[in-house]
């Protein structure tokens, strides 16, 4: 009873602690599920289960949420349910495997530490909770004896997200540290072999879909992702140590040597883990951290170096780390820690509230990065943005889509004429943009050049013709188009496109 209680507590409290993200908008990438022709079909969930989405399961989910509103509370509320029950489950299984005070200590940890944040209030990182919450299920299940009921929920997990692809690693860690029993290899060979093929399609996947940010398209090779992941990693366990610091982007990039003293750091703490892995002491959870970051820190590129969501099942073991290091200490700290974890995670919560808070975080804690300047300029009033992509072009002058912003934020301040040269720079550095040449056509029209605009605008619809601006604008000027099929368009967007009057803005 004592422990149900403290259950229904535990929920209740991260409830409290991030209930702040239903008010949040869309983010970044949340805005694409918007403009996806498979999520907004009725029968668009046929092509969900195609070879080339990775995360069949989560856009599954995406596509029955939008069967119900495109309204944001509707997505977080999903977002905040799912880490409600990964709580829920892990803190009984964290009741299980450790001393009671351990797993009391271990489970606050995960049920509202800050790291949480984001894969709670980023509606994209649906895949890395609904993933979690099939794992959690999963060792519950193998811990009950269970074990071939663990291998189908760990496959719905891989169908949710690829990342929990060294599960059964921490699985067969698991086994050998305590019971060691031979029924445990086929369901856990099994699972690896799932894993495999959930890895295999995601290289396909990963290369076969332009601009998927992974992979051969993440923009660096293998060695160097890998290289700066054991500063990632070493900036996860300083944000679970020390909760300050948060970022949506954080710059992990350091040079060689420094990259190279970060991954000796970690492997002397592996080894020195060995020591103490049986019988799930706290060598066990470090390499069991470890080892569910692999997929997500290790030599498979990304175009984020780091993020926090990826710590969210690793949290399980970490926190179960921290449980038992701390179990110890004075009662009225441990509650004071507690009392500032939810505080902190509430607050930081409520910066994704707002995506000027949010950025501006960023792109204070990376002051030499573009893509927070960029993102910032976009929610910012016009002379501030044309100030951030001003700085960013000194960091970047050959970079084309950051002409591109600089020509976009000249435009929201009113001066085309500054914006047409931003422009023809955006297209010097990249001719075949589409975007770039539907810019250059808006600078155009704004100071009068109509023809010259028109043309423009057909030159872009060529280079893409699904450019939803370009098709508008054109109707703007007289000149209908026939549309063509297949375009990932909103709702709205197509609506006004085939609408015979313009009353209305896009």
């Amino acid at each position: 009873m004592v422990a149900l209680r403290f259950r229904i507590l535990l929920v209740a409290v991260a409830l409290l602690a991030f209930c702040s993200a239903l008010w949040a908008p869309f983010q970044f990438d949340d805005f694409s599920l918007l403009n996806d022709p498979s999520l907004n079909s009725s029968n668009g969930w046929q092509n969900i289960f195609k070879a080339t989405q990775t995360r069949p399961l989560t856009f599954f989910s995406f596509w029955l949420n939008l069967r119900v509103s495109e309204a944001p509370w509707t997505f977080h509320l999903v977002s905040l349910a799912l880490h409600l029950a990964c709580v829920w489950l892990a803190s009984g299984l964290l009741l299980e495997l450790l001393p009671l005070r351990a797993a009391w200590l271990a489970s606050a940890l995960f049920a509202f530490h800050p790291l949480q944040t984001e894969a709670v209030a980023y509606v994209f990182s649906r895949a890395t909770l609904l993933a979690a919450l099939f794992c959690l299920l999963s060792l519950s299940s193998w811990l009950k004896g269970r074990r071939w009921w663990a291998f189908g929920l760990f496959a719905c997990g891989l169908l949710a997200k690829e990342e929990v692809a060294a599960f059964p690693l921490f699985l067969a860690l698991l086994e050998w540290s305590t019971r060691r029993s031979k029924a445990a290899i086929a369901p856990v060979a099994a699972m690896c072999a799932a894993s495999l093929a959930a890895g295999l399609r995601t290289i396909y996947a990963t290369a076969a879909i332009a601009g998927s940010g992974a992979g051969a398209q993440a923009g660096l090779t293998s060695f160097d992702y890998f290289s700066y992941q054991g500063v990632a990693i070493l900036r996860y366990l300083q944000l679970l140590l020390v909760p300050l610091g948060f970022t949506v982007d954080a710059e992990v990039r350091v040079p060689p040597m420094a990259a190279a003293v970060a991954w000796g750091v970690i492997v002397v703490v592996a080894i020195l883990a060995w020591r103490t892995v049986r019988a799930a002491q706290p060598g066990f959870w470090v390499l069991g951290g470890l080892l569910l970051l692999l997929p997500s820190s290790s030599i498979f590129p990304a175009e984020d170096l780091a993020a926090d969501r990826r710590m969210y099942l690793p949290l399980f073991c970490f926190a179960a780390l921290f449980g038992m290091l701390l179990q110890k200490a004075d009662r009225k700290l441990l509650y004071g820690y507690a009392a500032l974890l939810v505080v902190l995670s509430f607050a930081q919560t409520r910066v994704w509230m707002s995506p000027e808070a949010l950025w501006m975080e960023a792109a204070r804690h990376a002051p030499g990065k573009i893509r927070p300047k960029r993102q910032l300029a976009r929610v910012v009033p016009p002379l501030q943005a044309v100030e951030l992509m001003e700085e960013a072009k000194r960091l970047a002058p050959e970079d084309a889509a950051v002409a591109t912003d600089l020509g976009l934020s000249y435009l929201r301040a009113n001066q085309p004429e500054v914006a047409l040269g931003e422009f023809g720079r955006a297209l010097a550095l990249d001719p075949n943009s589409a975007p770039a040449i539907h810019n250059r056509g808006m600078a155009l029209l704004l100071l009068g050049q109509a023809d010259a605009a028109k043309g423009d605008f057909a030159r872009a619809l060529e280079k893409d013709p699904c450019l939803f601006d370009a098709h508008w604008n054109l109707r703007r000027l007289g000149v209908i188009r026939n549309l063509p099929a297949g375009c990932a368009w909103t709702r709205r967007q197509a609506e006004l496109l085939v609408r015979p009057g313009l009353s209305s803005a896009p």
